[in-house]
């Protein structure tokens, strides 16, 4: 029967549901959320205790990375479509402009907390520093729109380890991917004047000289799949991966963190956003599929729960908001506040 209503118009939905009836709507009913596998344990914890509260309903979390489960989000509205994208980075306007021609019109973003993007590598391996213009340098395809030669970290700067630079990273559809470029090739970048320069003449140029990885085989995208990557890096000495925190945090048996200008990413460098890699991760609800399944809002007032200080989210490595900023993620469960555009750019 929920499958049959999920096919008629969402104005008849939302006029079904408003006669009468309790939160029994929701029996037999799945929640389905997709994207970030950074995001992914911390929604699939959350589901699975909403699971054992709640057995008429099930929880179903796909890791797509970002960029394709926002584009599974934006098809559009029905039974077959997600309830939820999650995201390691904020919605982009055009991801945004998608979900309005599609009908997703009412979208309510919540922060869930705060992640780190996490330099790694073998604890056998002999701990090393680097600044984020270094990692640019070694990273981009055409550092400064100059030719890529460096092959040792040593070729970058003198005082760093005499070891082929190799890197095991996100591909690009990974909010992972986006959120490194963002927070660490560009500034990194842009440490060199004429960079930054370039940036106020020809925006084009610089995003594509500063974002563009390099493709000869040092940087390798290895994938979706986090505890994989763990996994390459510990078993490959000399190896450095980029992951999330709360990953690292799990296997530090296995795994050490690289400083980042002279930053050790912990809970206090990222929660204080001391840390440049710090940044916010994201859910994101479609409104409109609460009218038909009642159980999308209590699972909200679940995910509210679980990032408070103390609560699951926390147990399992998220990094909390600071209370102002729980203040406000709380504030969009209640209301359920409708993102805006504006807010996006």
């Amino acid at each position: 029967m929920m499958k049959l209503l999920f096919a008629l118009p969402f104005v008849a939905l939302a006029a079904a549901c408003s006669g009468g009836n309790s939160g029994s709507d929701a029996a037999a009913t799945s929640i389905k959320a997709v994207g970030s596998s950074t995001v992914y344990p911390f929604t699939t914890a959350v589901g699975e205790q909403f699971d054992r509260a709640n057995p008429d309903v099930s929880v179903i979390v796909e890791s797509t990375g970002t960029g394709s489960g926002m584009k599974l989000f934006c098809e559009g509205l029905g039974a077959d479509l997600p309830d939820l994208a999650n995201a390691s980075r904020r919605m982009k306007p055009s991801e945004f402009a998608d979900c309005q021609a599609a009908g997703v019109t009412d979208i309510i973003e919540l922060p869930i907390g705060i992640d780190g993007l996490t330099l790694i590598q073998a604890t056998s391996e002999e701990p090393f520093e680097l600044t984020l213009q270094q990692v640019y340098e070694a990273l981009a395809a055409n550092p400064y729109g100059e030719e890529q030669t460096a092959m040792n970290w040593s070729d970058i700067d003198p005082s760093l380890p005499n070891k082929p630079i190799r890197v095991l990273g996100p591909p690009p559809t990974s909010g992972t991917r986006d959120s490194f470029v963002e927070l660490i090739m560009e500034v990194g970048c842009d440490r060199n004047p004429e960079m930054a320069a370039l940036e106020e003449v020809d925006e084009d140029r610089h995003a594509e000289v500063c974002s563009k990885m390099r493709e000869d085989g040092v940087f390798v995208e290895a994938g979706e799949n986090d505890n994989l990557m763990v996994q390459k890096v510990s078993n490959d000495p000399g190896t450095i991966g980029i992951l999330g925190y709360s990953f690292f945090e799990e296997n530090t048996d296995k795994l050490q963190a690289l400083a980042l200008d002279g930053v050790t990413p912990d809970e206090n460098s990222i929660s204080s956003l001391e840390y440049p890699g710090a940044r916010m991760l994201y859910v994101y609800v479609k409104d409109q599929h609460i009218a038909v399944k009642p159980a999308l809002l209590d699972f909200m007032n679940a995910y509210k729960a679980a990032w408070q200080p103390g609560g699951l989210l926390r147990e399992r490595g998220l990094v909390p908001l600071n209370d102002e900023g729980r203040a406000g993620a709380d504030a969009a469960v209640d209301g359920r506040t409708k993102l805006t555009a504006e807010q996006l750019n």
